[in-house]
């Protein structure tokens, strides 16, 4: 099976928690490769135009607000497979529904607030990616 990548970013939540090295190991000693990674705070017009997707959702507002307030540590993890199992790591976007070992179930207080991001699909991956690294950026 070829390489395949995915979009991550550890939220500001977790960033807060102190839990970005805890999940990096997660990552890493899961078989990703981490082949882009910074360390960045997003503005409320980047925010807003990443989940674009949500804007006539009653979260929005509190979902940029939550997405803003501080650091993320955004990342292009490479695996065979890498959008399926990853979201397969990170677990259910509710962290009490998440299965033991996830990173949602490990670092996630609650759905607004669940650590971390994984893109569902191959094309999101590649479009989040993009958004948040050059192309220099990635090895």
């Amino acid at each position: 099976m070829a390489k395949t990548y995915t979009f991550s970013m550890i939220k500001p939540d977790a960033v807060e928690s102190g839990y970005i090295g805890l999940i990096l190991d997660k990552i890493t000693s899961s078989g990703f490769k981490i082949i882009a990674m910074k360390f960045t705070q997003l503005s409320s017009r980047e925010a807003e135009k990443f989940y674009d997707i949500h804007k006539t959702k009653p979260f929005f507002g509190e979902l940029i607000k939550f997405m803003t307030r501080g650091p993320i540590v955004a990342m292009i993890l490479e695996k065979d497979n890498a959008v399926d199992d990853f979201r397969t790591l990170i677990g259910s976007t509710n962290p009490e529904q998440a299965k033991e070992g996830t990173i949602r179930k490990l670092f996630a207080s609650s759905v607004g607030e669940n650590a971390i991001h994984g893109s569902d699909s191959d094309e999101n991956a590649k479009t989040e990616s993009f958004f948040h690294f050059s192309g220099r950026e990635i090895f």
